[in-house]
């Protein structure tokens, strides 16, 4: 194998074993990164990719059996190696039960320092192969629609896989477009209420009025236009999952009874006088940020901490882009299998373009510009006509030219893909000057400009510069 692409990182409060283990294995021809706790190692993880992790099981802090159920969650397919005592090994035993690779007893040899590495990054093949193959063997059990293989989707199929079982409240957010609803199923159908009914409702397709009773139901004349006793989706989901789509949109009146209902597990139909017991898993789902709702006053805080307690947020699609092709590629066939077409696949002109635009509407309008496009094709490549961008990849046909938007999320995309136009070039521009005159100093470029180390280091991974960059720009 070659060895010098394998990228090591080493979590060790002790900074002669740490810096020992990095002398060892860059004498093996290993790229090794130290750091001294297991938050620095999981914001590390978060930022690169590594092949793997060399933990210390106790630090202050947080333990390396922390950071490794962690990883469990968010890198299921890395390797980890436990550094441990003597005394300890029981513990390391243990961790090796919850999904450790393997593990070093203190005192060790640098024989057995290689050889345990060797093995280890050896295994990550066999671990990603075996999540190709749940992946495969769940293709029908609720993620056949959530497609991708980024380190985002897989952190995303791990979170699902751990919530579903539960009967917690879970809240999805993400932009418009990303898959929320998706997400909702998939939780749904690994449940134990998969037999019962998933219901949804978006809560801004409804006036308050129509909102309430659709939620709560209501009884025969309980206000004009109550023809008959109707049974409120509550009742309807009853043994299964309800989602609220777009709860956000709620009123504070309405948000008022839905905590009481989340509190008592009782329902009450609008005009009714006896409440109904129910017995459903809530989901709720949102492409607002509910904290800044939340003390702008315009949404209770009690129901949001009632409704966040589990958060999912969706990645959206301009930060997987690895995932572009495959979702083409999917789109592609099952349209042109549904209208007849004989398609194999994408010209590279065509490519050039999907791979430059920032999708503003994410993963719908993805699936919406490649029906589009198998509709008008003449060809059995796609070709850039039929996708209808521009030429310069910046806009799509919703948003060309000066045409008025038609609806509020043809709006909300249009100003978000103004703002990657405008503002995006213009943040890369102010983070590339200020790590040039701080000779590409991270900590010293944040405190020139008045940033917080954090916050700069965010904005540099929003814009995908990395000190690599350097030698490149």
């Amino acid at each position: 194998m070659n060895k010098g692409i394998e990228r090591i990182l080493v979590a060790d409060d002790d900074a002669v074993i740490r810096e020992g283990l990095r002398r060892i294995l860059v004498a093996e021809g290993y790229e090794v990164e130290v750091v001294s706790n297991g938050r620095a190692a999981l914001e590390r993880l978060d930022e690169e990719n590594f092949k793997l992790l060399i933990t210390d099981l106790k630090m202050p802090g947080m333990s390396g059996l922390e950071v490794l159920q962690a990883i469990r969650v968010c890198q299921p397919e890395l390797p980890v190696v436990l550094i441990t005592g003597y005394a300890a090994i029981d513990n390391a035993v243990e961790a090796m039960k919850n999904g450790a690779t393997d593990y070093l007893s203190k005192p060790f040899g640098n024989d057995e320092i290689i050889s345990k590495v060797k093995h280890a990054i050896e295994s990550r093949a066999v671990l990603i192969d075996d999540i190709c193959l749940w992946r495969e063997m769940n293709k029908n059990h609720g993620f056949d629609q959530l497609l991708g293989d980024s380190r985002e989707m897989k952190r995303l199929y791990q979170r699902i896989m751990q919530v579903a079982p539960t009967d917690s409240t879970v809240m999805i957010s993400g932009e418009s477009g990303t898959g929320k609803e998706l997400v909702a199923r998939a939780i749904h159908t690994h449940s134990s209420r998969s037999s019962q009914p998933f219901v949804v409702i978006d809560c801004t397709a409804l006036a308050e009025t129509l909102l309430e009773s659709e939620l709560f139901g209501h009884v025969k004349g309980s206000f004009t236009g109550a023809i008959q006793t109707k049974r409120g989706l509550f009742e309807v989901a009853e043994g299964g999952t309800l989602l609220l789509d777009e709860v956000g949109n709620i009123s504070l009146s309405t948000q008022a009874k839905l905590l009481r209902v989340l509190q008592e597990r009782v329902v009450t139909p609008i005009g009714g006088t006896t409440p109904i017991k129910i017995d459903i898993r809530l989901v709720a789902a949102t492409n607002a940020n509910l904290r800044e709702m939340v003390t702008q006053g315009t949404f209770r805080d009690d129901l949001f901490f009632r409704l966040n307690i589990i958060p999912i947020e969706l990645p959206p699609l301009r930060e997987r882009k690895g995932d572009l092709m495959l979702l083409a590629g999917q789109f592609l066939k099952r349209f042109a299998e549904e209208n007849g077409k004989e398609i194999r696949g994408f010209s590279p002109d065509v490519i050039e373009q999907l791979e430059n635009y920032g999708f503003p509407g994410n993963v719908r309008e993805l699936e919406n510009l490649i029906e589009r496009a198998v509709v008008l094709s003449q060809s059995d490549l796609l070709q850039r006509q039929d996708l209808g961008l521009p030429g310069d990849g910046q806009r799509s046909v919703a948003v060309a030219g000066d045409a008025v938007p038609l609806d509020a999320n043809e709006l909300k995309a249009r100003k978000q893909l103004l703002r990657e136009e405008a503002v995006v070039p213009l943040e890369r521009a102010f983070l590339l000057s200020a790590l040039d005159r701080n000779d590409w100093n991270i900590t010293r470029a944040a405190q020139e400009v008045g940033m917080q180390r954090p916050n700069f280091q965010a904005m540099l991974k929003k814009q995908g510069i990395s000190a690599r960059m350097r030698v490149v720009e």
